[in-house]
């Protein structure tokens, strides 16, 4: 029976070759199909909220299109980054260095732009929570698009930035031959990807909750002397509180998915990169790509909507796109 302290050569005809370790065949099958069926999981579950944000005319709100940014994120995690991940399961690369460093840039591209992502909806929330009067003005589409546009650039920036010395020479890095390994400076990528950026999500959404709390309390206390007219102004509030919360959930499962990654960066561990740490630490920042549309599914009436319009293919009827979602 193969254990995992069986050792062979990556490549035998080689002297610099690597050593592998032997994975069980019933592990390996485990993994492979658990992995596989959540990119596969990913990649619908985002296509569906991209298409839902893209289709329903209703939709297209300030906010909205900040989640459709992230769902793009999320989708190409789900097509590419988690495919990837699972040939890196193996103890061997068998691709190349070149395709093992222009791998490396999908998750450079894509961590960063679901960081500025939350940030972007953080600040979204902040501004409809504690400055509603003015939120039309500030938040507007064309504003939202830009700083999407703006979040890209920079992440593909940021993405050449660590990665491009390695792409003058790829495999420079390696010990051996079959070792897929890129080297960037830990300590810039956390504080620039994670520390600064975190820290003012949290920030904010503390700012946020404070007001909300203290504006539910004040709707409670008032309901009974609202007026018929002001109504309609208490059901707005209502809906951003929701909205703020709703966000507020993304934001923690985020939180919860990235720092195992990053707190290990952060202490310096050397893993190897099949080992079953880094396996399960790496996955488990694509999987918050997968938890993210459930979220929307579970407190989102319009997505659950949107769903069942998209799989009836409903979608393609006229004027579907003016459908009430809301």
């Amino acid at each position: 029976m193969e254990t995992l302290e069986e050792a062979e050569l990556c490549f035998p005809g080689l002297n610099t070759s690597c050593k592998k370790r032997i994975r069980p065949d019933s592990e390996a099958k485990i993994i492979y199909t658990l992995m596989s069926s959540i990119s596969l999981l990913t990649a619908s579950l985002n296509l569906l909220v991209i298409i839902s944000i893209s289709h329903f005319r209703q939709l297209h709100t300030p906010t909205n299109l900040l989640l459709l940014s992230l769902a793009v994120s999320d989708f190409l995690v789900g097509l590419f980054a988690m495919p990837f991940q699972i040939l890196l399961t193996e103890p061997c690369w068998l691709l190349g260095d070149l395709v093992c460093v222009l791998y490396y840039f999908i998750p450079f591209i894509i961590v960063p732009a679901s960081v500025v992502n939350m940030l972007l909806i953080s600040v979204d929330r902040y501004v409809a929570i504690c400055d509603p009067l003015h939120y039309s003005t500030k938040i507007t589409h064309r504003k939202v698009k830009i700083l999407i546009l703006l979040c890209w650039i920079y992440s593909v920036f940021y993405s050449f930035l660590f990665l491009y010395d390695n792409l003058k020479q790829p495999g420079r890095y390696n010990s051996c031959y079959g070792e897929c390994f890129v080297m960037v400076i830990l300590a810039v990528d956390l504080v620039l990807s994670f520390i600064i950026p975190i820290s003012a999500i949290i920030i904010l959404y503390m700012r946020v909750f404070v007001v909300a709390v203290s504006q539910a309390r004040s709707m409670r206390s008032h309901i009974a002397a609202v007026k018929l007219q002001r109504s309609g102004t208490v059901t707005v509030k209502k809906s951003e509180l929701k909205a703020a919360r709703t966000l507020g959930v993304v934001v923690a499962v985020f939180l919860m998915c990235y720092c195992p990654f990053y707190c290990v960066s952060f202490s310096g561990a050397d893993l190897m990169i099949s080992s079953s740490t880094n396996t399960f630490i790496s996955f488990l920042v694509y999987f918050n790509s997968c938890l993210n549309p459930v979220i929307y599914a579970f407190f989102y009436r319009w997505f659950r909507k949107s769903i069942k319009l998209i799989v009836s293919l409903q979608i393609f009827q006229p004027h579907s796109c003016e459908v009430n979602l809301l």
